[in-house]
């Protein structure tokens, strides 16, 4: 069992610092503003044989689908300027992010009338469920592009999710699969202690008890 959930409530605070009235707005309880891009994630960074590479559809569909990066590639691209949160309380502001909308990625899709959720399943061996319902919003994406440039190996490449309107442990790096499922069940770090619904501004970070305690694992990790 993985201890993180237990380990970030028990770190200690970090400054906010000087923000004007329209961040203070936009930044949720018990976050820090960052110009960096802190990396963190579990397990070795994956390296693709983009040959290989697919993405597979499945669960509660009509007919399963595997795509290629070329297949991706193909699809509508937007680009999105949008926040994102972490639960190790970070936040940033004005990513931009290139790829495609997850509302027009599943336009394509015969998925089933009784399919309520997703679990996307990523490398190595990570897992997140979102309702959606959640993902039909004009922000969410599966992403390639990261401030113009292609994604780095550490920040997801070659394809990511990107829902920022939650933690960013639903936005889940090194994507391989879209599992449609009929019930919800939860994902690696909803497994471990933390929250299944994520919302930063409600503050869900962890399952169980509400705890506003901030921490500052996230000053002392890799960052771009």
């Amino acid at each position: 069992m993985h201890k993180k959930a237990e380990r970030l409530k028990k770190m200690k605070p970090v400054a906010v610092g000087n923000l004007t009235e329209e961040q203070q707005a936009k930044l949720p309880p018990g976050q820090t503003l960052t110009e960096k891009f802190p990396i963190l994630h579990e397990g070795e960074v994956p390296h693709y044989d983009m040959s290989e590479w697919t993405l597979r559809v499945f669960g509660e569909v009509e007919e399963e689908r595997t795509f290629t990066y070329e297949d991706i590639l193909a699809l509508p691209t937007v680009t999105v300027n949008t926040d994102i949160h972490c639960v190790t309380r970070w936040s940033k502001f004005d990513t931009v992010w290139e790829g495609i909308l997850f509302r027009d990625f599943i336009a394509g899709l015969r998925i089933k009338p009784d399919a309520k959720y997703v679990m996307f399943h990523a490398d190595p061996d990570y897992d997140t469920n979102v309702p959606i319902e959640d993902l039909l919003r004009d922000d969410v994406l599966l992403a390639y592009r990261f401030n113009g440039e292609p994604l780095t190996d550490k920040h997801g490449w070659p394809l990511r999710t990107v829902v920022p309107h939650r933690y960013f442990w639903k936005s889940a790096k090194w994507l391989r699969g879209i599992e449609f499922m009929k019930e919800d069940r939860p994902g690696f770090w909803e497994r471990n202690g933390f929250h299944n619904e994520a919302d930063p501004f409600k503050e869900e970070r962890f399952s169980g008890e509400a705890l506003d305690i901030p921490e500052d694992e996230w000053t002392r990790k890799e960052f771009d």
